[in-house]
């Protein structure tokens, strides 16, 4: 068993135009390793959110900003890291108000606090820094023993 990760780290712009890039290269480092389609798609989407609040959120316009995405390749998980050195935010009473749901209707929602919500609920483990910009650690387990767990085993069909 490898005991080592590779990491691979990329730095664009923050700017609308690099989001899709850095969801379809995450997206194929998860699908390089195996993950399930839905699995990817879960990554693809927290993702996509993490680097969408550093667009929309951490520099002020005319501010030429950088995300820095960095993802560790462990042989159960990845681990992928969104960086920004712009305006942070409290951590805690943000994440007081994670669920948006909490009762309401749809279109009682309001913008804004559901891509934190989105992340916290599509991947295994996250952790959010905000010390120096905002710092979003997103962890997703393979769960790969799962399946061959039970690839050998004849199972009887239920009867009819």
């Amino acid at each position: 068993m490898r005991t080592a990760s590779d990491y691979i780290e990329m730095n664009v712009p923050a700017k609308p135009d690099y989001v899709g890039v850095v969801r379809l290269t995450i997206s194929g480092l998860a699908n390089r390793m195996g993950f399930a389609f839905d699995e990817i798609e879960d990554i693809k989407i927290a993702v996509s959110e993490a680097v969408t609040n550093v667009v929309n959120h951490a520099y002020t316009e005319g501010d030429h900003g950088q995300v820095r995405i960095g993802c560790n390749i462990h042989d159960d998980r990845m681990e992928i890291t969104v960086v920004d050195q712009g305006k942070s935010f409290d951590v805690e009473s943000i994440s007081k108000d994670l669920g948006p749901v909490d009762g309401k209707s749809v279109d009682q929602l309001h913008e804004g606090g559901l891509g934190l919500f989105l992340i916290d609920t599509l991947m295994d483990k996250v952790e959010i820094s905000s010390e120096a910009g905002v710092v979003v650690m997103m962890t997703k387990y393979l769960h790969r023993d799962e399946v061959e767990e039970h690839v050998d085993r004849i199972s009887p069909a239920p009867s009819q």
